[in-house]
C-alpha cells in the first residue's frame, strides 16, 4: 500500500526522487501514465495488469470507452528507477502533469500520484475544504 506526501524537484531531464517507502512497492519496473486531475498515475506492474484486465473488457463499441483507454495507454510508460532513487519522467507525461520544477508524489493505495506542486496546493485546499461531505457521501461505513 502507498501512502503519504512528499515533495521533490524534477531536474531539467526529467529525473524525480521516488520515495524511498515507495521503491520496494514499485518493484524492478513498473508504469507511469496520465492520470486524472491533471497528475500522472505511477503503478507497480502487478497493479498495471489488474488495470489493463479491466480496461480490456470496456466495450470497445463504446466511445467513451475508446477514448478513456486511448488516453491512458498512448501516455504509458514503462519505467524504473536508477542507481539514484530517481524515475525519470518523458516529456509528454511532464507537459501533460505541468511538471516543471517543485513536485508533490503521494502514495494512493495501490498508485503513486505525481503532481505539480502548483497544481496539487489548491486542489487539495479545496477538496481539503468539502472533505467532510465527500466523505458522506462516499462512504457507507464509520472511519
Amino acid at each position: 500500500m502507498f501512502m503519504g506526501e512528499y515533495n521533490h524537484n524534477i531536474d531539467e531531464k526529467g529525473r524525480l526522487i521516488v520515495p524511498a517507502k515507495f521503491r520496494d512497492n514499485l518493484g524492478s519496473t513498473f508504469v507511469v501514465t496520465r492520470g486524472l486531475d491533471t497528475c500522472l498515475f505511477v503503478y507497480p506492474m502487478s497493479e498495471w495488469k489488474k488495470l489493463e484486465d479491466k480496461l480490456k473488457s470496456l466495450p470497445f463499441t463504446k466511445k467513451d470507452a475508446r477514448a478513456f483507454t486511448r488516453f491512458f495507454f498512448s501516455g504509458a510508460t514503462e519505467s524504473e528507477i536508477d542507481k539514484q532513487g530517481r524515475v525519470n519522467i518523458s516529456a509528454p507525461l511532464r507537459n501533460y502533469g505541468k511538471l516543471d520544477k517543485e513536485c508533490v508524489v503521494i502514495g494512493v493505495s495501490n498508485r503513486i500520484e505525481i503532481w505539480s506542486k502548483n497544481i496539487w496546493e489548491p486542489y487539495f485546499e479545496e477538496s481539503g475544504e468539502s472533505f467532510a461531505d465527500i466523505a458522506e457521501n462516499m462512504i457507507d461505513f464509520d472511519m
